[in-house]
């Protein structure tokens, strides 16, 4: 099911992606299915690659989208799809913390290697840019508040281990063969088509669920963990322009998020309202390995480098999304 999008793309001065060739890597998934559908508004012809691992099916990509079935670790493929590419945005990994505990290889093997592949065939192809879907898990629980840019990377987890490699492999590429790229530190982005359907599932996501078929949601640890969530247009905000950006990026992280920290009880509080089921409070299960306490964004740098400021707030991107869980989970 598709959502009507919060922003009108065609509003921002883009007009340099029109008739623009890019590929978007994880293009059928949550992230980059809604940058793709942007990038098409603004009339970019885009290809997407994606081995529908995530969830998606690629039914919420418009006509114009070339879809290719297929994984960042089948090098030729990859190979081909960049070629005549000016731009890539490079969105495909396996997400979650708990599954990279369970999994540690499978996910070096994809998110790791899989972005040298990316990278390898951007050089090939002279692209312009390679702009990485970055996670704001390189902080680890760093008690400092807000999450700056020039702090140390800790990573708790092996996806958080996977995200900070790919930011120096971004870093290391730009540098040596002048593929320019950016690292853009996603901070719990959330958004309508964010699957809920799988034990790994995003916490808005997995709560929306629960509360639509009536259940309590569930909490692992006290529920005190805070998190700068970030709707989902505010990512693709990012990635647009970053290709407006002419001076070298050099592989920089930039910290991608609103600036609000809001705690998963509130969160939990919030939505149970919404769905007009305030009896429905959490249970509350122990907390899991690799789960970071707290985070919250510093935007100075992304507001310096690419001009970036939130454009859908926390509160109207979560009435947005669970309005949408109200209707795709319908019962």
């Amino acid at each position: 099911m598709s959502a009507a999008p919060l922003t009108d793309w065609t509003r921002l001065s883009l007009d340099h992606l029109r008739g623009t060739r890019v590929l978007v890597t994880g293009g059928a998934g949550f992230i980059g299915g809604h940058l793709a559908n942007a990038l098409v508004t603004l009339g970019a012809h885009v290809t997407v690659i994606d081995d529908l691992s995530g969830g998606g099916d690629g039914s919420s990509l418009p006509p114009a989208v070339k879809f290719v079935r297929g994984s960042i670790t089948d090098r030729r493929l990859l190979d081909e799809l960049v070629a005549g590419c000016r731009f890539v945005f490079h969105q495909a990994a396996l997400g979650s913390v708990p599954r990279s505990v369970e999994q540690p290889q499978l996910y070096y093997d994809v998110n790791v290697t899989g972005t040298l592949n990316v990278l390898e065939a951007a050089r090939k192809a002279k692209v312009q840019r390679v702009t990485f879907a970055a996670s704001s898990s390189c902080y680890g629980d760093n008690p400092t508040l807000p999450k700056t840019e020039s702090m140390a990377t800790s990573p708790l987890s092996p996806y958080a281990a996977n995200k900070v490699a790919d930011e120096a492999l971004m870093q290391a590429w730009a540098h040596s063969y002048g593929v320019d790229t950016a690292c853009l530190r996603y901070f719990n982005i959330f958004g309508p088509r964010q699957s809920p359907d799988n034990a790994y599932a995003a916490v808005i996501a997995a709560f929306a669920k629960a509360l639509v078929f009536g259940k309590r949601p569930t909490i692992f640890g006290d529920g005190e963990q805070s998190r700068d969530f970030t709707y989902v247009d505010n990512a693709v905000l990012a990635n647009l322009l970053a290709t407006r950006i002419d001076k070298p990026l050099l592989g920089a992280p930039i910290n991608i998020a609103c600036g609000i920290r809001v705690s998963v009880n509130e969160l939990a509080k919030e939505m149970a309202d919404l769905l007009g089921h305030p009896e429905l409070t959490p249970i509350y299960k122990e907390e899991r390995a690799g789960d970071v306490k707290h985070s919250l964004a510093d935007l100075s740098r992304a507001n310096e480098v690419l001009g970036y400021k939130p454009i859908v707030g926390f509160r109207e991107g979560l009435a947005s999304t669970v309005s949408w869980y109200k209707t795709a989970l319908k019962p």
